[in-house]
């Protein structure tokens, strides 16, 4: 498993400065670093990707910073290696599915909406000289995107689950979930992953410790036909969960 020489799956500050020597300046008076600051939160997640991972990072001003730690730990819940795999998603970084690729040997199909988004993914994938195949979306989620027929072992997305638009932080399309709780994109993947899952295929979400969310997510899932298990791990103060339904 990747991770720093202290054998700890993270990167110290100090070495981070290392790589990207403006991030002194974004330190407070005990040595701590201001994560509030958007550019320093975007040079460390870099650092952390080159060092640990290494992988070269380009985020859009405009895009969701994804934390590499976080992603590779979700990626862990479900992927054994070798997989063929579809990402529903893959954000302006490409983070998941490069590392998916990468880091798992996976044979990975990715998807993008946002067309500046697409932009960025597609130079991510090419500078990490990634083998992920990179497809543009016009709105749809898998079906009249995915060609019929095609199969996976697991279908994965880091999924949005906002109520109403985001204002400044993603696009309209890619920030909204849909729903009561912003369960509705989440919904969709399940329902339309069914026929574009192997026998025995997994869909895998990445969402956040919000109850409400999980709870109807499980309710539908189960609905559908999948067994369901919830993965809860903690990136930080952070909690985050995979909820992994699988296609019996």
């Amino acid at each position: 498993m990747p991770s720093w020489k202290d054998g700890k799956l993270g990167l110290p500050v100090r070495e981070a400065i290392k790589i990207f020597p403006e991030l002194e300046k974004y330190l407070d008076e005990k040595g701590r670093l201001d994560l509030s600051d958007r550019r320093a939160r975007m040079l460390y997640n870099k650092a952390i990707a080159k060092a640990v991972f290494g992988i070269e990072v380009e985020y859009h001003t405009r895009g969701l910073i994804t934390t590499p730690i976080s992603r590779f730990i979700f990626l862990k819940t479900f992927l054994r290696g070798g997989e063929k795999v579809l990402e529903i998603g893959t954000g302006h970084s490409a983070l998941m599915a490069i590392m998916a690729d990468r880091l798992f040997k996976c044979d990975v199909w990715a998807t993008e909406v946002d067309d500046e988004f697409f932009e960025y993914a597609k130079r991510n994938i090419e500078q990490n000289k990634s083998k992920v195949k990179l497809i543009k979306s016009n709105g749809e989620i898998i079906e009249g995107l995915i060609p019929k027929g095609e199969k996976f072992d697991v279908i994965f997305s880091a999924p949005p689950y906002y109520e109403r638009p985001t204002k400044g932080v993603l696009t309209e399309r890619e920030g909204v979930g849909g729903g009561k709780y912003g369960e509705s994109f989440s919904i969709k993947i399940l329902n339309e992953g069914w026929e574009y899952l192997k026998e025995n295929g997994k869909i895998a979400l990445f969402l956040p410790d919000k109850r409400s969310l999980l709870g109807v997510l499980v309710s539908e899932g189960k609905g559908i036909g999948y067994s369901v298990q919830d993965i809860k791990f903690k990136v930080g103060t952070r909690y985050r969960h995979s909820l992994v339904f699988f296609r019996r």
